[in-house]
């Protein structure tokens, strides 16, 4: 069987060219490929065609290893010819042989061949229109094969392009003329959720909003419309069959991207929070009665209770539970970013954004749950719009004029009275009873003494963990002494102290007095002893120095890094911004620079 070859390929028409140069120049003509097959002949070599010639075939071998023509005025006699088998019965007169070029390759030799005395000398009479012909013909079938190779390599490109567009996992719909689709992936048709055959009408118009360097546009086919990120491209090398391309992914997926990169769910749940007490059952029997509900929820208590934990166990004992929870620290965000953050933004919304625009927490939230902690810090003129958004079900990102429903159930916290709020005209009182829909109130630590036993169990078994440490126990008195603390920080600030308890244990794994904290160690009768000395010298001290020993101890307890200053501004009920402008009017040091303060 003979290899594969571009002439082999295209043999038929070398036998046309062959025949049609034998005709006109009355000689014979044959064709052999780049391995020495022979892909044509006429006259006597007519009925040796498809016949391997590697076997004399010398002078022909040197021309597809030189790349230069070769004219043998004595076939048999000449040097090249010397190895050749058939050398002393050659029939041949007069032989030209010239390569037939692909790019710098030789991909096979035509050869002009005089078999009789008579053609030799018609040869020789213009020698020169025979060199010109025979260049021509090799040109003809060069110009053939450059051809097919292109289509070929075309042919193999387009399936290897069909195959990467069948796997990527962005939709790809390629368009021809009048908004028909040509070609859809599967990707497309899987986000779409529908077959989309070729030429099936499909809408694409842009809603003018730029978001994360994607365009969004909205799609309709047939009586559906769907939402999609994206870029559409226009196609210029086939115009009459391919228009557009459409590479786009659905906002649905976009979303569940950006979740999984800010999702900061709390580990426990509805069923894992942990405590025995009388009220943190009752809490959890509530979370049960009003978790498959849509109405909003308010939750209060003290900073460091646990508000978060609640909203998520709510969520996660919701029929929301597969969808999305998006937790946002109203106080922990500046002012001017706070609604950007909510809402979102466009490409070119206000100066000093990300210019590729942004997508909003409400919008991340859709079909799941919001949780707004510190709503109490959120400004007046965004609880406007936050009331509109409970009031209408819609957001509109800024500098957008899209419209988008949405779906979701909010569920807010506060450490804050939002009554004496109302009443300083600080909170609106319209937004307060359309978040207090279901009210759920956590009661601080030192009311639910029970807790503490379990919770304090928990954190050393997990820090520990962490640590590479092993756990034997924590001593009775130590226990003791952490359930008489009033734990004005709650559950953070025993958490913390647990945390400061393991780093601080020895290697037999005991928990003991000698790992508790300072301030823990003072602890009489449920008070601090600095309180306890106030109370008997009968003397009041200055809110002022109140203040100030307050705010030191909870950058002693949570640190003085900006970390540790977010937890102290939290156990303190004041905003990070509050926190800063109170250190830098009490002068208090914390050991970093001063800088920091300012």
């Amino acid at each position: 069987m003979a290899a594969s070859s571009i002439l082999l390929e295209i043999q038929d028409t070398v036998k046309a060219y062959a025949g049609i140069m034998s005709r006109v120049a009355q000689v014979e003509v044959e064709v052999v490929d780049e391995n020495l097959f022979r892909i044509a002949g006429t006259g006597i070599y007519a009925e040796h065609v498809n016949e391997d010639m590697s076997e004399e075939g010398y002078v022909y071998r040197h021309v597809l290893r030189t790349g230069n023509m070769e004219i043998i005025h004595e076939p048999g006699r000449e040097k090249l010819c010397r190895n050749c088998p058939r050398r002393d019965i050659c029939r041949e007169e007069i032989e030209i042989s010239m390569p037939i070029r692909l790019g710098e390759k030789s991909i096979g030799v035509i050869g002009l061949i005089g078999s009789s005395q008579k053609q030799k000398e018609r040869i020789l009479g213009d020698e020169s229109m025979y060199l010109e012909l025979l260049s021509q013909i090799a040109g003809f079938i060069s110009a053939k094969a450059a051809e097919v190779t292109e289509l070929r390599r075309n042919r193999a490109l387009l399936e290897t392009l069909d195959r990467v567009i069948s796997h990527v996992e962005k939709g790809i719909l390629i368009f021809g003329k009048e908004e028909t689709v040509a070609v859809a992936n599967k990707a497309a048709k899987q986000q779409l959720s529908i077959k989309l055959p070729a030429g099936m009408r499909v809408s694409v118009t842009p809603t003018g909003d730029s978001l994360n360097h994607q365009n969004e546009y909205r799609v309709r086919i047939d009586e559906r419309e769907y939402l999609i990120m994206g870029q559409m491209y226009d196609l210029d090398f086939d115009p009459e069959r391919y228009s557009r391309v459409l590479i786009f992914e659905s906002t649905r997926a976009v979303q569940e991207r950006y979740y999984e990169i800010t999702n900061t769910v709390p580990p426990e749940g509805a069923f894992d929070m942990i405590g025995s007490s009388l009220k943190t059952r009752e809490l959890q029997m509530e979370i049960r009665k009003v978790a498959k509900s849509t109405s909003t929820v308010l939750i209060t208590g003290e900073s460091g209770t646990g508000k978060e934990i609640v909203a998520s166990a709510i969520w996660k004992a919701s029929d929301r539970s597969n969808r999305r929870f998006i937790a946002i620290n109203c106080g922990a965000i500046p002012e001017p970013l706070l609604e950007s953050e909510l809402f979102g933004y466009v490409k070119g919304a206000f100066t000093g954004a990300d210019p590729n625009g942004r997508m909003g927490k409400f919008e991340l939230a859709n079909k799941g749950v919001i949780f707004l902690d510190e709503i109490g810090d959120m400004p007046l003129y965004l609880q406007v719009k936050l009331l509109r958004v409970l009031q209408e079900r819609k957001i509109i990102r800024i500098g957008s004029n899209q419209v988008i429903p949405i779906d979701v159930r909010i569920i807010a916290a506060t450490n804050k009275d939002l009554k004496e709020m109302i009443e300083k005209k600080q909170f609106r009182e319209d937004l307060y009873y359309r978040l207090n829909v279901i009210p759920l109130k956590i009661a601080p630590l030192r009311e639910r003494k029970e807790d503490i036993r379990d919770l304090a169990l928990h954190f050393a078994g997990r820090y520990a963990g962490l640590f590479g440490k092993k756990l034997s126990s924590i001593t009775e008195d130590t226990m003791e002494c952490l359930c008489r603390y009033p734990w004005y920080g709650n559950v953070r600030e025993l958490e913390n102290s647990v945390e400061f308890m393991v780093n601080m244990m020895e290697e037999n794994g005991v928990l003991d007095r000698r790992t508790l904290p300072d301030h823990l160690l003072d602890v009489r009768e449920g008070k601090p002893a600095q309180e306890e000395a106030v109370r008997k010298e009968g003397t009041v001290r200055l809110l002022k120095e109140l203040e100030e020993r307050e705010i030191r101890k909870a950058l002693e307890i949570f640190g003085a890094d900006t970390k540790g200053k977010k937890e102290a501004a939290k156990a303190l009920g004041i905003s990070l911004a509050t926190l800063y402008r109170k250190l830098g009017d009490l002068d208090i040091s914390t050991g970093v620079e001063k800088t920091e303060f300012s």
